[in-house]
């Protein structure tokens, strides 16, 4: 997809991750980003572990421009209205209100450039009674009904990556997107807004599907039950996983697999329904079988039969993976005082073709000059 947004301006006013993620995937299109950063600290993802150059930063600014602009100063202020004069896109991730004590707010932003458009990601939406909260990954994970598809009620602990962050960014890129192809019909920018709670309930259409058409309040292992996705400790202790859904021949498969065939009668796994309502009994003698061969055996024997299933990788190991190695899936650029950095190619491609190098993030402040000479700014 490298390309398509060329000769686009994206101007990011955006911190941690939601509008950071959403700026980068426009830059993976071939966008302009200048990422504004306040004095001193920048993004305070950029301090997580020390520094100003952490690996949270680097994980959701590549291939930006950096520079750094007091907003709550006048000529910090207009200056960034001097981006914005020229800019495609607008992206923000501030709470709501915040563009408004600015003297931002849309109507604003449509003045001075008719053609903006304007993404705002806040944690609950622009008003209602959650409006002010503070809104991190964990917070609308909970709200959303997305925690209690994760976490084990007798043993909840917080666990695994970034959720409602990352999705609330790719609605936005999708939004942006929509925005920019409307404007090409009537030359008009707009308002794009995406807020974490509602971007994550969009996130699992399944769960409320199954309660309101059947009833099923969804747990932590309701649709592993469904698809019957199961994960096995190898006699190696190395683990793989499973996923045979309710296809008839991945079963067949599995069966000859582990030298079972009599279980295709075994009343308590006949069917895929009995096997979903009996999944516990057959996870634990799953897990009997798959202790007495190493892994790399029951991946060749579950090869041989078609039955999808994979090694679980920690994330060392992904990269040597030979799918992931023909894919090209990482790039590695070379930062002049940062030193190497490692990043992931953008999995889009348009007729075979994507971005195959990777631009590495800015450090703080990195094109200010370039910047302010260019658009003849106040802070130079």
């Amino acid at each position: 997809m490298h390309a398509v947004l060329n000769d686009m301006l994206v101007i990011e006013l955006g911190t941690m991750v939601t509008a950071p993620l959403a700026g980068m995937m426009l830059g993976d299109m071939g966008a302009r980003v200048i990422k504004v950063e306040q004095p001193e600290t920048g993004d305070p993802f950029r301090g997580h572990g020390g520094g100003r150059y952490s690996p949270p930063f680097v994980a959701y600014n590549r291939g930006k421009q950096s520079i750094q602009l007091d907003l709550r100063s006048e000529d910090g202020l207009a200056d960034l209205i001097r981006l914005l004069e020229r800019a495609d896109v607008v992206i923000e991730n501030f709470r709501p209100g915040v563009m408004q004590r600015m003297g931002l707010d849309h109507a604003r932003l449509r003045a001075i450039n008719p053609r903006l458009v304007h993404a705002s990601i806040t944690g609950f939406g622009a008003d209602g009674p959650y409006k002010g909260r503070p809104a991190y990954d964990s917070v609308p994970l909970a709200l959303s009904g997305l925690s209690s598809l994760l976490l084990d009620p007798a043993d909840p602990r917080m666990a695994g990556p970034t959720i409602a962050d990352n999705v609330t960014g790719m609605y936005a890129v999708q939004g942006v997107l929509g925005a920019l192809l409307r404007r090409d019909a009537t030359g008009e920018g707009g308002h794009v807004e995406v807020n974490m709670l509602e971007a994550a309930i969009s996130f699992i259409p399944d769960a409320f599907a199954q309660h309101s058409r059947a009833g099923i309040v969804s747990g932590p292992d309701t649709r592993v039950r469904i698809s019957q996705a199961y994960a096995l400790t190898c006699g190696d202790g190395r683990l793989l996983t499973v996923h045979m859904s309710s296809v008839k021949k991945f079963w067949e498969g599995l069966l000859k697999v582990i030298e079972r065939p009599e279980l295709a009668s075994d009343e308590r796994f006949a069917t895929p329904v009995v096997r979903t309502r009996n999944y516990d009994a057959l996870r634990a003698l799953l897990g009997e079988i798959f202790a007495t061969r190493p892994r790399e055996a029951w991946m060749a024997a579950l090869a041989a039969q078609e039955v999808p299933a994979a090694p679980v990788l920690s994330v060392d190991e992904v990269a040597a993976d030979p799918q992931v190695a023909h894919l090209g899936t990482f790039a590695t650029s070379e930062h002049p005082t940062m030193g190497q950095v490692v990043g992931i190619k953008s999995p889009i491609t348009l007729d075979g073709a994507r971005l195959d190098t990777l631009a590495p993030p800015p450090e703080l402040g990195a094109d200010h000059a370039a910047i302010a000479a260019e658009f003849d700014l106040h802070t130079r």
